[in-house]
C-alpha cells in the first residue's frame, strides 16, 4: 500500500499554473517559499513549530482553507465569519488527497475561538458557559467524536491551541490527540509554541525559520532547548535579556 493512501491529505504543494510574487507577503516568508517550491509531505501527525512570523500559522490556515474547512475555525459546513484576515495562500496550494479517505475534519483556531463559540451557540451547541480552556477541551472532544462516542475520521487542524490551555489541560489535549491517532482515517496537523503539544507521539516535527523548513527531533527543537535552559536557572537566563 502506498504510504498515507487513506490519509485525508498526503501532500501539500504549489498549484500548477499559478504564479506569485516572491517579494510580497506571505510568499516572501522562507517557509512559504519552500512549501511552494518543493511541496510538503504530511504524515498521520505533523507538528509545525517556529517563532512568531515564521509562517506556521499562515501555512496551517491555508491548508485548512484549501481542504475546505472554514478559515476562521469550524468544519467544511461552517459559515462563521467576522473579518477576513487570512492570506491568499490557499488559492496557490494544491492538496494531494488520499484515495478513499474521509473528507471530514475540523479547524481549531485559537485566535477566533470566541467568535466560533458564538456561532456554534446559534446552532444549539453552547461552550460559553465554560472557561476558555475547558471550552476548548470540550469542543475538541465533541467535534472529533460522533453522538455515540465513536471517533470521526478526517483532518484535524489546530493552530496554537495552547493559548487556551494550562499545563495540565495541555497534557489532556495531548492525550486526546494521541488517542485519536490510534483510529484509522484520522490525521492531525498542529501548529504550536508548546513543548508539551509538540511532543505528540509519532508526529513528524517541522521547524519553520529564516532558513525555511527543517525536520527536527523533539529534544532538538529551539523551543524545547530554550525552555529547558530557562527552567534550570531563570535568573541566569533573564540576565542575558536585560539591556
Amino acid at each position: 500500500m502506498i504510504p498515507g493512501l487513506n490519509q485525508p491529505v498526503r501532500r501539500v504543494e504549489g498549484r500548477a499554473g499559478v504564479s506569485w510574487d516572491a517579494k510580497v507577503w506571505p510568499y516572501r516568508v522562507p517557509a512559504v517559499g519552500v512549501l511552494l517550491r518543493d511541496g510538503l509531505d504530511l504524515g498521520r501527525a505533523t507538528v509545525l513549530v517556529g517563532e512568531n512570523g515564521s509562517g506556521k500559522s499562515t501555512v496551517i490556515e491555508a491548508l485548512a482553507e484549501a481542504y475546505g474547512l472554514n478559515p476562521e475555525g469550524g468544519s467544511t459546513g461552517a459559515r462563521f465569519s467576522t473579518a477576513r484576515t487570512e492570506s491568499g495562500l490557499a488559492e496557490s496550494l494544491q492538496l494531494v488527497r488520499g484515495a478513499g479517505a474521509s473528507r471530514g475534519g475540523y479547524f481549531f483556531r485559537a485566535e477566533t475561538m470566541h467568535g466560533l463559540f458564538t456561532y456554534l451557540a446559534s446552532n444549539g451547541a453552547s461552550f460559553h458557559h465554560l472557561s476558555h480552556g475547558e471550552s476548548f477541551r470540550a469542543m475538541l472532544e465533541d467535534k472529533t467524536h460522533d453522538g455515540r462516542g465513536r471517533v470521526r475520521p478526517g483532518l484535524y487542524v489546530l493552530d496554537e491551541p495552547e493559548s487556551a490551555l494550562s499545563f495540565t489541560s495541555s497534557l489532556h489535549a495531548l492525550a486526546l490527540l494521541s488517542d485519536l491517532l490510534e483510529h484509522p482515517g484520522v490525521q492531525v496537523v498542529l501548529a504550536t509554541h508548546s513543548p508539551v503539544l509538540s511532543a505528540l507521539p509519532g508526529a513528524r516535527i517541522l521547524q519553520f525559520s529564516e532558513s525555511g523548513i527543517d525536520e527536527r527531533d523533539w529534544a532538538d527543537l529551539d523551543l524545547v532547548v530554550n525552555e529547558r535552559y530557562f527552567l534550570a536557572d531563570p535568573e541566569r537566563f533573564l540576565r542575558h535579556l536585560r539591556p
